[in-house]
Formats: structure tokens, C-alpha cells, sequence
């Protein structure tokens, strides 16, 4: 296998997933390639996750990383909450159940009947502009109901070490900080349920360090901000970015350093300064994103002046962060592995190459991993999370792959 993983289970040589061989596994999903996420492991990273945030923190789980509908009803019973982005994720939220209070809305570019959804179900609608205000404003009018808001920040700095930047400096996302306290003033009599602030720097960082300092510099903006609120602050939305490793020589998140860092911010300057405030630490990728596999079958093995390609039934337009084609700049292979020769010697370097006319269909490149034959399974690891929802799935019209909860 390339990489590292801590995928530990294994049955006679082959990869079991929920405590399935996959090859019993795809046997039962009827086809390949698909998309297999693991209950019990998902469960355990929230245990963690629990365990090292102090107590009091609401955790919401963020629908964009994964809004398989049996994926949202399992975390239903884990998390606190939902935090969607569109109109389809908050009807998948809405049905598992969830208080319709403990869910938020973010997103620039909500369209006016995502907003009339949102005011008419009762969640927590977080404005990422002045117009967005006047146009909620609008539709709580018409409705004749008083919607939650909550400001999105975008805050005066940014978090180093992020994989993807979303506050400080010039952005899409969220109010400029500075512009904040005008916001607020129009809020004051426009009759909308003021709730209080989220502050999401960025995403995918492995960096405690970096996010502890996140952590503290949004807690004062906020605090500096709650002045000009026209009401108590009951929301706190720190925003998340936790990490995970994708390749070999990333370094795993220190989740108790982020912990520790938390519970001196809540003892200390958000219990003084923010007394009614509900602290929230949004997760997406961090919760499922390990928790997840993306099963191929070989269908052709190949040799092309002295390299070996082993030409899978999946690819890119299912998968497409692990071909390098989503925002990496450097691309780096994804843990993979010949699943049902788990425990054989890794003797041979081949490129894992997949069914599309392109040659950016690329899912490992010049890997280690045992002599594999047409007819085996290829597992790409750390697909629990931005997987199928965020690949071109009508690129070349080949069918969309099946996607379990075991």
C-alpha cells in the first residue's frame, strides 16, 4: 500500500471494511466501482473528537463533506447539530430529525427560495453580505416570521497552514470584519432574531498550532464585536479546519494541543465576555473523511515502454480530489491499495490509471503494491469526505457509482 493509513482491518490477507471483505462487500453493492463508509469508525472519531473538546462544545457536522442521507441519519445520533449549503442539503438534514434550531445555513449566493426555506423551517441563516440581509429581511417579511441570523465574519487575518484560505484579506465568503458593526446597527430594527457570529478561516489543516491561534484571534474580533450587537451573542461558530493526512509525510492533527487551546478559551475569555454564547466547532472532513474508501475493480493491466498501468472501472469523475484535480497545486498519491492482497509483498511500482479518455485520470501514481491481476479490487483510502458530490460525475456519461453505509 502507498501511504499511510490507520485502516487496521484485515481477514485473510484481504482489506474488511465495517468488518466485511470487500470482496463480499462488492459482491452485495452488486457492481464497482463504489463508495464504502465505515459506521464504526466514523463513531470512533467523534468519541475522540468528544473526548478532547471540553465539555459544552456543540459539534456540528458540515453536510458538504458527505450528505449520503444514511450517512446524515447515523450522525444524527452523534453530533449536535447540522451546518448545510444549499436548499437539498437542508431537506436531507431536516429529515433525519434534527432540531431545526441546531442547524445553520452558509454559503454565498443563497437563492431567495434557499432563504424562504430556511426562515420557514426555523434554522440559523448566517449572512455572508449586507444584501443577503436586506433580501432575508424581504423574504421574513413576506412569510411573516422572524428569521435567525447570524453575521458571517470575514476576519482581518488569515490562518496559515490552511489547505484552502476562506477569510482574511479580499473574499466571497462572509461580511469584512471591519464592516461588521454597521451590519449590526441595521439588524437592530429590522425585527430578525439576532444570534450571534461565524468565523471559518480556513479548511484542511493539519497545524495545531495554526488553529489554536485561529481560535484566539476570532475569539477576540468577536468579542470586540459583540458590542455593537443588538443583543446578547447566543452563537459562537468558531469554524473547524481540521485536517487529516492524505499522503505519507503529513503529520496527523494534534487534536488534544486544539483541545487544550479551547478549553482556556472557554473558561476563560468566552465565559467573561460571552456568557449566553453556544460555542460550535463545525466538522466535515475531519469526522468521515478517513472513514471512507472508494472501491474500483482492474479491468485491464497494461505495459507501455517499461511501465505498468493497471486501468481500473473508476476514475476522476468519481473521485476527483485523489487525481490532483481539486485545488491541489502539488499532486500527491492518495493511499491505495490492492484490497484483496492486503498482506502481499509489495514488489511492483504501477500507475493506477482510470476508464476516461484523459490523462489527467490519474489515481496513483508510480505506486508500490503487490503483482495485481485484471479481476482485482483497488481501494482508494481517505474518500469518506468531498468524494462523489464533488467530482464531474456526467464527465463521459458513464454510470454514477453506488455509495454504502456498513
Amino acid at each position: 500500500m502507498s501511504g499511510e493509513t490507520d485502516w487496521a482491518g484485515r481477514d485473510q490477507g484481504e482489506l474488511t471494511i465495517g468488518g466485511v471483505g470487500v470482496r463480499r462487500l462488492a459482491a452485495r453493492v452488486g457492481s464497482t466501482p463504489f463508495f464504502a463508509y465505515d459506521r464504526g469508525l466514523i463513531g470512533a472519531r467523534v468519541a475522540a473528537v468528544r473526548a478532547a473538546l471540553p465539555s459544552g462544545i456543540h459539534l456540528s457536522y458540515a453536510v458538504k463533506a458527505n450528505p449520503m442521507p444514511a450517512l446524515l441519519q447515523h450522525m444524527c445520533g452523534l453530533v449536535d447539530g447540522f451546518d448545510v449549503a444549499s436548499g437539498q442539503e437542508l431537506r436531507h438534514a431536516l429529515d433525519t430529525g434534527v432540531d431545526p434550531s441546531d442547524v445553520s445555513f452558509a454559503g454565498p449566493g443563497k437563492r431567495t427560495g434557499e432563504l424562504t426555506q430556511a426562515i420557514a423551517a426555523g434554522v440559523t441563516i448566517e449572512l455572508e453580505s449586507e444584501h443577503e440581509l436586506i433580501r432575508v429581511r424581504a423574504a421574513s417579511d413576506a412569510l411573516g416570521i422572524a428569521a435567525r441570523v447570524a453575521l458571517r465574519v470575514n476576519p482581518d487575518f488569515e490562518v496559515r497552514g490552511s489547505g484552502m484560505r476562506l477569510g482574511g484579506g479580499p473574499q466571497q465568503f462572509g461580511i469584512d470584519s471591519e464592516r461588521v458593526p454597521a451590519v449590526l446597527a441595521q439588524l437592530g430594527g429590522s425585527g430578525l432574531e439576532f444570534q450571534g457570529f461565524h468565523v471559518f478561516g480556513g479548511s484542511q489543516n493539519l497545524r495545531a498550532e495554526s488553529i489554536c491561534e485561529a481560535q484566539r484571534r476570532t475569539v477576540e474580533l468577536v468579542l470586540d464585536l459583540a458590542d455593537a450587537a443588538p443583543g446578547p451573542v447566543r452563537y459562537l461558530n468558531l469554524g473547524g479546519g481540521f485536517g487529516i493526512p492524505y499522503a505519507s509525510r503529513d503529520v496527523p492533527l494534534d487534536l488534544a494541543a486544539v483541545g487544550d487551546n479551547l478549553a482556556k478559551l472557554v473558561d476563560g475569555e468566552i465565559r467573561t465576555g460571552l456568557p449566553s454564547a453556544r460555542v460550535v466547532i463545525e466538522l466535515g472532513r475531519y469526522l468521515v473523511g478517513e472513514a471512507g474508501v472508494y472501491v474500483t475493480r482492474i479491468v485491464d493491466r497494461k505495459q507501455s515502454r517499461g511501465k505498468t498501468f493497471l486501468v481500473v472501472d473508476g476514475g476522476l469523475h468519481h473521485q476527483l480530489a485523489a487525481t490532483g484535480n481539486l485545488g491541489q497545486v502539488i499532486r500527491r498519491n492518495y493511499p491505495i491499495m490492492v484490497a484483496n492482497r492486503a498482506d502481499e509483498p509489495l514488489t511492483e511500482t504501477a500507475s493506477v490509471v482510470g476508464c476516461l479518455c484523459t490523462p489527467l485520470d490519474l489515481l496513483g501514481s508510480d505506486v508500490e503494491l503487490p503483482p495485481a491481476e485484471v479481476g482485482d479490487l483497488v481501494v482508494v483510502f481517505q474518500a469518506g469526505a468531498y468524494g462523489l458530490t464533488a467530482s464531474p460525475t456526467a464527465f463521459l456519461s458513464h454510470p454514477a457509482p453506488a455509495e454504502v453505509l456498513v
